[in-house]
């Protein structure tokens, strides 16, 4: 080959090396160009129908996500005060969520959620994987079961240390007549006493009984026409003799002629611990008032005293089992501090209510609100029957209850 030629050859052969970089960099930009910009992540979304599935469930729900971000809650999550600001707020839940996302396995956990102003409340926390990005959170308010086993707990426990002082007073009046076997005097003494506890442990027994089928707060099944006349005479007649031991006066004053709607047997039982209560606690020679009102869908059966009253403060603890605002009268009134706790459970299983307005030093009165039995037509004005007439002249009004 020419020499002059092979040197032009070798000098275009490095002009197309030298060019390819360049050529091989502008056919990257081209196709660089011509590409579509690469996707965000697509953010985390919860599958199809949990949302509506969490908007119907009773208990609180919320699902967050891989960032910790609240992406799906129901209005009782709210209410608890689990979410805020989009973010989970229960730092003891959120350690859950991070293990649950960690391996996938199934927690739950009791919870105790405290608010600002308001009462804890309890609730058992369930946590799931919804998927590897997603973590489900549910939580059960056990608020009330709670305070239910307590109450059971406590009631046990009260019942057990009200039984045990009668029994223990038996069992020592039990030595002391068979000690004192030679003195017939100190015999009937020991026996009185003996009769006097035994009276107190079959009322706590029988009040017990009571109380264990009304607990349940459920509405009456059949409820039946309760003459409120008839109801309010044989409470009275039931406590006639402590009323009389004590020279206390029990008055029935109200419109007569009404009807309530419930269980005969448990409002007679309710208004007869109403009416032994205000006789307990009240002075001797004072006035027990039992009326009757009627209101436009409710009959108010009201008992006043003149006793010694209730604080303000103890207003609301008063129909707890076993309570007692005086717990040294207790023994000198023969109470056993469950008789207005049934008389709550009595309005509560008749959709109805028990109001209470007390002073110290000026007496009680408590009013129990039962359903009217509105097919009985209201009864005409007359003279109030034989009874009634036989009874002092009624007090002007009875204190309304607040």
């Amino acid at each position: 080959m020419d020499p002059n030629t092979e040197g032009v050859m070798l000098l275009l052969l490095g002009i197309f090396l030298g060019a390819l970089p360049v050529l091989a960099w502008h056919a990257s930009e081209r196709q660089l160009r011509g590409r579509k910009p690469p996707e965000e992540p697509a953010a985390d979304v919860v599958p199809p129908g949990v949302a509506t599935v969490l908007n119907v469930l009773r208990s609180s729900a919320l699902v967050v996500d891989a960032e910790d971000r609240v992406v799906q809650a129901s209005a009782p999550a709210y209410s608890l005060g689990l979410v805020r600001d989009g973010e989970l707020r229960n730092d003891e839940l959120a350690a859950l969520v991070a293990k649950v996302r960690r391996d996938g396995e199934i927690r739950q956990v009791d919870l105790d959620i405290h608010r600002t102003g308001q009462q804890p409340v309890h609730v058992n926390a369930r946590v799931a994987a919804l998927s590897s990005r997603l973590v489900l959170v549910l939580t059960e308010d056990r608020t009330r079961e709670r305070r239910v086993d307590a109450i059971r707990r406590d009631f046990v426990a009260n019942v057990s240390h009200e039984l045990k002082t009668p029994v223990g007073a038996l069992t020592l009046l039990a030595e002391a007549v068979r000690e004192a076997a030679d003195d017939p005097e100190a015999v009937q003494r020991f026996a009185a006493r003996m009769q006097t506890e035994a009276v107190r442990l079959n009322r706590l027994v029988q009040q017990i009984i009571e109380l264990s089928r009304l607990q349940g707060d459920e509405a009456l099944e059949r409820p039946a026409m309760v003459p409120v006349d008839r109801v309010v005479e044989r409470s009275i007649d039931f406590n006639e003799i402590e009323a009389t031991a004590k020279g206390i006066e029990v008055v029935y004053d109200g419109r007569r002629g009404l009807s309530a709607l419930g269980n005969p047997d448990q409002v007679s039982l309710a208004v007869s611990n109403l009416v032994a209560n205000a006789i307990a606690y009240s002075p001797e020679g004072s006035r027990v008032v039992v009326s009757a009102l009627q209101q436009e869908l409710m009959v108010d059966i009201t008992v006043t005293d003149e006793g010694i009253g209730i604080p303000r403060a103890e207003l609301d603890r008063i129909f707890e089992r076993f309570y007692r605002v005086d717990p040294a009268r207790h023994r000198s009134t023969g109470g056993t501090g469950l008789g207005l706790s049934i008389v709550k459970h009595v309005a509560a299983t008749h959709g109805g209510e028990v109001k209470v307005w007390s002073e110290p030093g000026k007496g009680s009165s408590f009013t129990l609100r039962l359903p009217r039995h509105t097919a009985t037509p209201a009864p005409a004005p007359g003279p109030a029957p034989d009874r009634a007439s036989a009874v002092p002249t009624p007090v002007p009004s009875v204190k309304e209850s607040s």
